[in-house]
């Protein structure tokens, strides 16, 4: 399935400049695994040492945050939009 995956600012010396990047998966932890293999680093970024999505980092699909649909197990199909939205401090 190739999916479209938005990339933050913040992460975009990684990925040559690229706002958003097409990748193929199944899932999308799956999408955002394959990251790695054309953007090296992007990984160690976005997950912890546990293999699990850092506390920083939200991912929507679609409009949708996936900690409430089934996390990086949700499921994708093409043409769907990803987006790495890295949490932002304030107050």
């Amino acid at each position: 399935m190739s999916v479209t995956v938005r990339i933050p600012t913040q992460l975009r010396s990684l990925t040559g400049g690229a706002g958003e990047i097409g990748v193929e998966g199944e899932t999308v932890g799956e999408v955002l695994r394959a990251l790695e293999v054309e953007h090296p680093g992007l990984n160690e970024r976005l997950f912890d040492e546990a293999g699990k999505l850092r506390r920083f980092v939200n991912v929507f699909l679609a409009e949708e945050d996936v900690r409430f649909l089934d996390g990086l197990e949700t499921k994708v199909e093409t043409g769907q939009v990803v987006s790495v939205v890295p949490a932002v401090a304030g107050g």
